[in-house]
């Protein structure tokens, strides 16, 4: 694989939002009346997006007004809990900068809802990132490869120049549907376990083992 271009997902790739992610669910299921789930659990739930994480932090019985009803709140409620202990992953900033450095087109292909996915990109990286996206009306969430091919064409690239990097099954199953490289990152929100059954091109322990595609 050698490649020029690097789309990355966003929770659990290059930012470990899940401390706030846990603070912002228990918050909204709070509201609810509704039972907390622990960190580990709320893990469990991220990679597709806002609504499936809702529909499995939910308790059972449930209906669907009470569901959508804590999707609304929790959107509503995301400034308020915002990115405080939200953290870039030790070495993605390094490796990030040595990639945009040699020339590479770099962005973040996420289902994060699209607001938020763009929000703390521009907080944690600045001027990184030639394209974001998340989750919005014309971007489907991954596996769907729609989002990923837009990208790839907005960057001026080609599927055959392109890595997708994730930490879950589902970024490596977006990447084969687009029909570019695949990377999965061990330090994610998926057990290696997981990565592996996924089989994706590569799977990573260290963000700097990226500048070996280029």
């Amino acid at each position: 694989m050698a490649v020029d271009t690097f789309i990355f997902d966003c929770d659990g790739t290059i930012l470990n939002t899940l401390p706030d992610l846990a603070a912002l669910t228990n918050g909204a299921l709070r509201e609810m009346g509704f039972p907390e789930r622990s960190v580990e659990e709320i893990e469990t739930f991220i990679g597709h997006g806002a609504r499936r994480l809702i529909e499995q932090a939910v308790p059972a019985g449930c209906t669907p007004e009470e569901m959508e009803k804590t999707l609304t709140r929790w959107q509503e409620l995301y400034p308020e809990y915002g990115f405080t202990y939200t953290k870039a992953y030790e070495g993605i900033p390094e490796t990030l900068a040595e990639l945009k450095t040699a020339g590479a087109k770099l962005a973040v292909l996420s289902n994060k809802f699209d607001a938020a996915t763009r929000s703390v990109c521009e907080n944690y990286f600045p001027n990184v990132f030639d394209a974001v996206h998340g989750e919005r009306p014309g971007i489907p969430r991954k596996p769907d490869p729609r989002g990923l091919l837009m990208t790839i064409d907005e960057l001026g690239s080609t599927t055959d120049s392109t890595v997708y990097i994730g930490d879950s099954p589902v970024d490596a199953e977006v990447g084969r549907n687009a029909g570019c490289g695949t990377v999965c990152v061990d330090w994610g929100f998926n057990p290696l376990g997981n990565l592996e059954a996924a089989r994706p091109d590569r799977i990573i322990s260290a963000p700097d083992q990226l500048l070996a595609l280029l």
